[in-house]
């Protein structure tokens, strides 16, 4: 697809973004009903700001690109007749959203059939927008300001700063000895964050993120962030990861390289 498009699409992206923070923003920091939909999962918060956010996002779409289709967290899949998908998680980080912290930030891709070709990340209490396309540079963006996203060379394990969510993600059979193959040695372990773990990647502000049990929706919008900022996001074996599970984001290709032969090895 060809860069202009992708422009176009990152637009629209960046702008139902910014109408999603609309509907979420009334909510934040307010006394707001929590149902947990995680059953045997664990807990994983919803609340109607998730839902409110994702019916404009959702609205937006079927306006402007009738048939394209839709994977959403909280409303599941609307078929279209295009092979364009929109991938949509209205509150990345409900927990920290839940407790008025502000890790938390609406993500919006666009997948076409093959990989996920544009993400946005915005954080509308902050006003800032991460986003990212095939054939474009990533970018900040906040007011009228806005930044040229690059990843910083970090060749050696001993160098990086590791980014997680939660430790205890890496408890389930299997996964252990991935995350310890990933992270020993490094010079710093950071947890929290969810998708901002991503975004401080592409601003080079960190060097590994590995994480375990994402869905399509928690990943699609910061791949083309993370690799039009010059890094590289696969699965544990290195390759794609848009459907979830295992994912590895490093900012430099070469210590990339060296985690997938550690955790290969693990």
């Amino acid at each position: 697809m060809p860069a202009a498009s992708n422009a176009e699409y990152l637009e629209f992206a960046a702008a139902v973004a910014v109408a999603a923070g609309a509907a979420i923003l009334p909510h934040f920091r307010e006394p707001i009903a929590v149902i947990d939909k995680g059953g045997t999962r664990g807990y994983d918060p919803v609340t109607e700001a998730d839902r409110a956010a994702e019916a404009v996002i959702r609205a937006s779409i079927a306006r402007a690109y009738p048939d394209h289709g839709i994977l959403g967290e909280e409303h599941g899949r609307t078929a279209g007749a295009s092979p364009l998908t929109w991938v949509i998680d209205p509150i990345d980080g409900t927990r920290s959203f839940i407790l008025g912290q502000l890790h938390w930030a609406t993500l919006i891709a666009l997948h076409d059939g093959t990989r996920p070709i544009v993400g946005v990340a915005y954080q509308p209490f902050v006003g800032e927008m991460f986003a990212g396309a095939g054939g474009m540079q990533a970018e900040w963006r906040r007011g009228e300001r806005t930044r040229t996203l690059r990843t910083r060379a970090c060749a050696r394990v001993e160098d990086a700063i590791v980014a997680t969510t939660d430790p205890r993600h890496f408890e389930a059979p299997g996964k252990s000895g991935p995350y310890r193959a990933a992270t020993e040695g490094a010079r710093l372990v950071r947890y929290g964050g969810d998708c901002y773990c991503y975004t401080q990647l592409a601003m080079g502000l960190v060097d590994i993120v590995i994480e375990t049990g994402l869905q399509p929706y928690d990943i699609q919008a910061l791949m083309p962030l993370i690799e039009s900022a010059g890094g590289v996001v696969t699965d544990w074996k290195g390759g794609p990861c848009d459907g979830g599970g295992d994912v590895l984001a490093c900012g430099d290709p070469a210590l990339h390289a060296t985690l997938l032969r550690r955790i290969a090895a693990a």
